[in-house]
């Protein structure tokens, strides 16, 4: 199992992203996904590389790969909620959260939660579980911002 540490460099240069601060990286090996921890055992590599730069840290948030590109469906869903809340809070033509406006998030995202398992489809015509995501988002924005949540 493993590969040349000049492959593994070579691999580590098109594959990492970011874990507590630390890069990480994977590859495929006859066919399966090896561990990070597979790799760096197998090339006795002790110590991660440090992310050192804005550049090396903005890299290693995959938003795109990592996010869009695994969830475009559900996410047209949840974009769909942003609009549904524009018109019912009234917010004009441009989207815009107005967080003065219902901010119980987690009270919002347990009721649709539980309202997904009755009826999967709200009274408006989206479905719960994105309204769930979109309350969600909403929770996590607010916390990594500092508020209370």
């Amino acid at each position: 199992m493993g590969c040349s540490k000049a492959k593994y460099e070579e691999l580590m240069e098109k594959e990492k992203w970011e874990d507590s601060g630390l890069y990480q990286y994977t590859y495929m090996y006859g066919g399966g996904a090896l561990s990070n921890e597979d790799i760096l055992k197998d090339l006795d590599v002790v110590e991660p590389v440090e992310v050192t730069s804005k550049a090396q840290q903005r890299k290693s948030m995959p938003v795109y790969s990592g996010t869009l590109k695994y969830f475009p469906d559900a996410l047209k869903e949840v974009s769909k909620c942003s609009i549904a809340g524009n018109k019912q809070h009234k917010n004009g033509d441009k989207l815009h959260w107005d967080r003065n406006k219902s901010g119980d998030e987690l009270d919002a995202l347990t009721r649709h939660l539980i309202d997904h398992s009755v009826n999967p489809v709200d009274d408006d015509g989206l479905l719960h579980l994105a309204k769930v995501c979109w309350r969600s988002l909403a929770a996590l924005q607010k916390y990594l911002e500092g508020e209370e949540v």
